[in-house]
């Protein structure tokens, strides 16, 4: 039985949680001057693996019925396709392949973990 099945406010408060937390990570991503947060002292790819990890969760307690790799693959498009769009000059960031590395571990990491327990 999946957790939201379990939770009704949870069946509800995820998808909310999910897409919240997308534009997050998508307007962070694609602001030219982020601002300044705690987590930057442990480097870009782990906020890359942090914020990417995150996605992953919510996603699948958001949507219980998706295949768990349907949602590793479009979250890891996602990440190539925030890279490519961070390369617009006018955005003044860096499209860097390593970024979306550490996107796609962390999407890969979370899934394989979520499968585990859900096995338990």
């Amino acid at each position: 039985m999946a957790i939201s099945e379990r939770s009704p406010a949870l069946r509800y408060a995820a998808p909310l949680l999910f897409w919240l937390a997308l534009v997050l990570a998508v307007t962070m991503a694609l602001l030219p001057h982020p601002p300044s947060l705690p987590v930057d002292q442990f480097g870009d790819k782990f906020e890359h693996m942090l914020a990417f990890g995150t996605l992953t969760l919510l996603a699948d307690l958001a949507f219980p019925v998706i295949p768990r790799l349907r949602i590793a693959e479009r979250l890891s498009f996602l990440g190539a396709l925030i890279e490519v769009t961070q390369s617009i000059p006018a955005l003044h960031r860096d499209c860097d392949i390593r970024d979306w590395i550490a996107d796609t571990v962390a999407i890969l990491v979370v899934t394989g973990l979520i499968a585990l327990w859900r096995r338990r």
